[in-house]
């Protein structure tokens, strides 16, 4: 008998902004040409400039400046400087590829870091130009919020603040013990995840669950009738949603017992947030 509900847990990121992005790209490119350096052979020719210094005062400019052509003109100036960085990263890999680097291990860690990390760079410089320079509205799901946390996910729950942070659907037994959990991609309605969740139930356990307990968020019709089909007798919802309640379960009593029995899941991930350390994670 599993009841399912979902929950947010938040990624230690900052707040993502356009010119935190590209400052935190200069700091990995600098850190990256600092390693290059290391690796090089005596002789090898790597040369660059640390623009780490310019990159933040242009990415502190932007805080405090009124005015977008004023903006715009940091703007220009920090993206120029992440592509003359980048330019130098290229250059150094280019040389250590054909001089070779005193330490073959800690290369080819190197060159897996600048290989994880350009795309992500270039990915941050094209959604800059695109919303300052163009004026196009992103879509969420062409954004990248972190280089650190590239999986990250905007979620808006209501009217609540904003999150960048992780979807989580859960079920959990009579036990209270969690029997499932599925890191969603993006913020998918939970309509849209019960039947999901009940297909997994049924693959992990060989057999339908006689009664299933969930959030009105999860309530409709569709997974209604599904949820029956699938071999469930009861299929109760926390509010009914234009749903009849002897249609949910099959007397007002087990609809009640059920309705209470899935709020015990919200104890559950209380005490996953502020017991565990479930509120913020990787």
């Amino acid at each position: 008998m599993p009841r399912v509900d979902s929950t947010v847990t938040d990624t230690p990121i900052h707040e993502p902004t356009d010119s935190s992005l590209l400052w935190d790209s200069v700091r990995v490119l600098i850190r990256l040409l600092e390693q290059a350096d290391k690796l090089a052979l005596p002789g090898t020719d790597i040369q660059w400039r640390n623009h780490r210094r310019r990159a933040k005062k242009q990415a502190r400019e932007i805080c405090y400046k009124r005015g977008k052509e004023k903006k715009a003109q940091c703007y220009r100036d920090l993206i120029h400087v992440a592509q003359k960085s980048l330019q130098y990263l290229e250059q150094a890999q280019l040389a250590l590829h054909l001089s070779g680097a005193c330490n073959m291990t800690r290369h080819m860690q190197w060159e897996a870091e600048v290989s994880h990390y350009k795309p992500l760079i270039l990915q941050v410089i094209d959604q800059t130009e695109r919303r300052i320079f163009k004026g196009e509205k992103v879509p969420a799901k062409e954004k990248l919020f972190s280089l650190f946390e590239e999986q990250a996910d905007i979620i808006i729950k209501g009217s609540r603040e904003i999150k960048y942070s992780h979807k989580l659907t859960l079920s959990s037994g009579r036990s209270g013990m969690i029997l499932d959990v599925v890191v969603e991609s993006g913020n998918s309605a939970g309509s849209e995840r019960f039947i999901p969740m009940l297909d997994r139930h049924i693959a992990h356990y060989n057999h339908p669950p006689r009664q299933v307990a969930a959030d009105r968020g999860y309530a409709s019709k569709a997974n209604l009738d599904k949820a029956k089909k699938l071999g469930v007798d009861d299929v109760v919802f926390q509010k009914k949603r234009g749903l009849k309640g002897e249609d949910m379960a099959k007397s007002p009593w087990v609809y009640r017992k059920l309705r209470n029995f899935r709020a015990c899941i919200e104890a559950g991930i209380s005490c996953l947030k502020r017991a565990w350390g479930l509120k913020r994670c990787t």
